[in-house]
Order: structure tokens, then C-alpha cells, then sequence
């Protein structure tokens, strides 16, 4: 510039003009660079107001330096002439309003840049071009008050919804809409620590539904029905662990077993014990009990609840309503696991035949994956969409298999399954 910026002022528009441009570029690119470096760094978008003192501070840093400038050299501008200070406000704020535009362009650059260069995760909208001409297909998660909960486990944190959300992952392009969303569950489990994952994606990796839970923890789910743990002040054998099955008794006035239970913890003389509602209430905090351990039996129904925590698959129950469009399908149409049906007004058939129809007010057990479960409930209330199936097929069986097995369905197999 011909003059300094303490020489300027409004009464000199052209020159006026060109500062003001001038201090416009400069915060546009100290913005966007700062972005640009914030994303490549920590993987997020540059909070706002930085960008915004970042482009305020390089403008008042120039009128400054200038204004000192011509102090040393003898100048003596009038600093606080109403003109001067008017002019210095005015270059303050354009700095102040435009800093986010720069803010912007710098994100959006290095967005494209970091997913052209191979990223496999980043948060932000990458632009048009870089969609068309990627080799890799983006999965953008929504906003955190839309990530939903999963009824049948525990709800996560605000704080993980929020680092969840508006993320966006890259996948190879040559996925198929299963093999997306396969890799995307296993993503979201590795690298943000949630248990379980429900998502409905399109073929271009649109998000239509998502919901997280997390893995339960604690005494509490693992706690069948109708027992519950308790610690009491015992005496355990040395080689007691936990899992065994133990014997709970009281020495005085006379040896008498008062319950048998499970151990799930020691910490010195403090024992905790899961054991039947009834038992629970015959201890008391008074007494000391002996414990003694029993033979080791399996228990098959807990291997498998185990087991079940840990998988993808969970259970649930459905009630089909009348007029539902799972009223009149059958076992085999139904795109789950049925475990049991219990008719309305019947008793519980565990391992119904595959062509068994389903009426209406049938409670049925079912074991699948969270999303397919969804849609079954779905399907059975009135007035829902079609029914979710699996093609007509148990996985990893061909439908050849399949009609062999209704071939052959006879009365004495749906006896032997009832027997089971």
C-alpha cells in the first residue's frame, strides 16, 4: 500500500478500499489456514470463535505494527483522531465477519484433501466432486438427538452420542449394502467403544435409522428371574470360585442349611451370593454363615445367556395383533430365530415346526439381530408394513434343504421338538 494504514481513512475512498480488501484476504487465509490445520490435526472442525480472534488478531497486529511505525520515525499520526479510530473499528469487524469464511472454505479443503488421500474417518460434509470422483463410498452418522436407543440394552452416554455424531467413515466402493454395513458395525465397535449397533443404510450409504446401546454391566443382567445376589459375612472354602455352586449354613443353635446358591464374589469375610428371591429372605445380617461347595454341574440355560450378552443377536418378545401382516405367516417366513410360541390361551411350544402359522394374540420368542427383531415388531402390530424375511431360508441352508425339511415335517417331529 502507498500509505500506511495510519494515514488512512474514509476521507481517501480509493485507498480506504484497498486496505479494507486488503485485511479482508489476509483473515480469509489466516482463517483458512488454521482450519485446514486444526482438521489434519485432531480430525474435527476448528471451533469458531478461534478462527473468529485469529482474523481479528492479524488485522490489529498490521494497524499496530503501522501505527508504532510511524510514531519511531518521527510521523506522530493523529492515533486518536475520530477518523483514524472509526477506521481501525471498521477494519476490526470486516476481519471479525469474515474470518469464518475462511473458516469454512479451509475445512471444506482439507475435508476433500484428507478423503482424497485415503482418510478412513472424518467429520464433515465432503463436497460434490470429491463424491463423484472418490473410489470409496462416505456413511455420514446424523445428528446426535437422532441417534436412538436400543430398548433391549442399556442407553450410552450423551457424551458418546455426541462424539458420534455427524462423523463421516470411508468404505471401499465396491461394498455390497451387507458388507457396508457389516464393516461400519464393526468400526463403530472398535474405535468408539459402543457395545451394540442398529443401522439401516442405503445402497449409497445414506443412514435411515440408527441406534446404539451399550454392553451391559454389573450383577444385574446377569441375574435370571426371579433371584437375586446378596452379600452376607461367611466363611468360604479356600478353593471356592467364582461360578461354584455352594450351600449356605448356620452353626448355631444347630448345623441347618438355610439356601443354596451360586458365588459370584469374595472380598475377605464378605461373600456374594446369587440364590432365589424365597432364599434371600431367610438370611439375616446377624448371623454368620459356612459355606460349602457342591460338585460341579453344568448349567446349560446360563452358558447360553452368557454367551447371548456377548453376541450381536439379542431376545425379545412379540405379541402378533389381529390384522397384522405376520398374522398368517409362518415360522419359516419370519426373518429370526424362533425360540418358543406361546399361543393365546395355550401353553408354550418351544422350537415351533417352520410351518407353523402365527395368529393372532401368539406371543412369540425371538432370537436375532436388533434390526431384524425391529422390523418383526413392527410387522405385527396392525396395520404395519410387509413382513421381514429372510427369504424363506435358515442361513447357511438352501432352499432345497428347506423344502426336504417341510416334505418331512410329520406329527411325531412336532412331538419329539415339543419333548425338547
Amino acid at each position: 500500500m502507498a500509505a500506511t494504514a495510519a494515514d488512512v481513512g474514509f476521507a481517501r475512498p480509493r485507498q480506504a478500499a484497498v486496505t479494507l480488501v486488503t485485511f479482508v484476504v489476509v483473515a480469509v487465509l489466516v482463517a483458512a489456514t488454521a482450519a485446514l490445520a486444526y482438521r489434519w490435526y485432531f480430525r474435527t472442525e476448528i471451533p469458531e470463535g478461534v478462527t473468529s480472534l485469529l482474523g481479528i488478531s492479524v488485522v490489529a497486529l498490521y494497524l499496530n505494527t503501522t501505527s508504532l511505525g510511524s510514531v519511531a520515525v518521527g510521523d506522530n499520526p493523529a492515533l486518536l483522531a475520530p477518523e483514524s479510530v472509526f477506521f481501525n473499528l471498521v477494519s476490526l469487524g470486516v476481519a471479525a465477519v469474515m474470518a469464518p469464511v475462511g473458516r469454512y472454505v479451509g475445512d471444506r479443503l482439507a475435508v476433500d484433501v484428507f478423503a482424497l488421500s485415503g482418510a478412513k474417518q472424518l467429520e464433515g460434509e465432503l463436497s460434490g466432486v470429491v463424491r463423484a470422483v472418490g473410489r470409496f463410498t462416505a456413511v455420514t452418522l446424523p445428528a446426535a438427538d437422532a441417534i436412538a436407543d436400543m430398548d433391549t440394552y442399556d442407553p450410552v452416554s450423551p457424551e458418546k452420542k455426541a462424539e458420534l455424531a455427524e462423523t463421516t467413515l470411508l468404505f471401499p466402493r465396491k461394498l455390497s449394502t451387507e458388507e457396508l454395513r457389516d464393516r461400519l458395525v464393526a468400526r463403530l465397535k472398535e474405535e468408539y467403544g459402543v457395545g451394540y449397533v442398529d443401522i439401516d443404510l442405503d445402497a449409497d450409504g445414506t443412514v435411515e435409522y440408527f441406534a446404539v446401546g451399550s454392553r451391559a454391566a454389573g450383577l444385574g443382567p446377569t441375574l435370571a428371574p426371579g433371584s437375586v445376589a446378596i452379600a452376607v459375612a461367611a466363611d468360604p472354602p479356600n478353593t471356592a470360585t467364582v461360578g461354584d455352586t455352594v450351600q449356605l449354613w448356620r452353626d448355631e443353635p444347630e448345623p441347618k442349611r438355610v439356601a443354596t446358591g451360586e458365588l459370584r464374589g469374595v472380598a475377605d469375610d464378605a461373600v456374594t451370593v446369587a440364590l432365589d428371591e424365597s432364599d434371600a429372605e431367610r438370611l439375616t445380617d446377624e448371623e454368620g454363615y459356612r459355606l460349602v461347595t457342591l460338585p460341579a454341574e453344568p448349567h446349560a440355560d446360563r452358558e447360553f445367556a452368557s454367551l447371548l450378552r456377548n453376541a450381536d443377536e439379542t431376545m425379545a418378545s412379540v405379541t402378533v395383533e389381529a390384522g397384522s401382516d405376520l398374522e398368517g405367516s409362518t415360522v419359516g417366513e419370519v426373518g429370526a430365530v424362533v425360540a418358543a410360541i406361546r399361543p393365546e390361551g395355550g401353553s408354550v411350544q418351544p422350537i415351533p415346526r417352520r410351518a407353523y402359522a402365527l395368529g393372532a394374540g401368539d406371543l412369540v420368542y425371538l432370537v436375532g439381530r436388533p434390526d431384524a427383531i425391529r422390523r418383526i415388531e413392527a410387522a405385527a402390530a396392525a396395520g404395519a408394513g410387509a413382513v421381514p424375511t429372510d427369504g424363506g431360508t435358515e442361513p447357511g441352508r438352501s432352499a432345497d434343504e428347506e423344502t426336504d425339511d417341510e416334505e418331512t415335517d410329520r406329527p411325531d417331529d412336532a412331538d419329539r421338538a415339543q419333548r425338547s
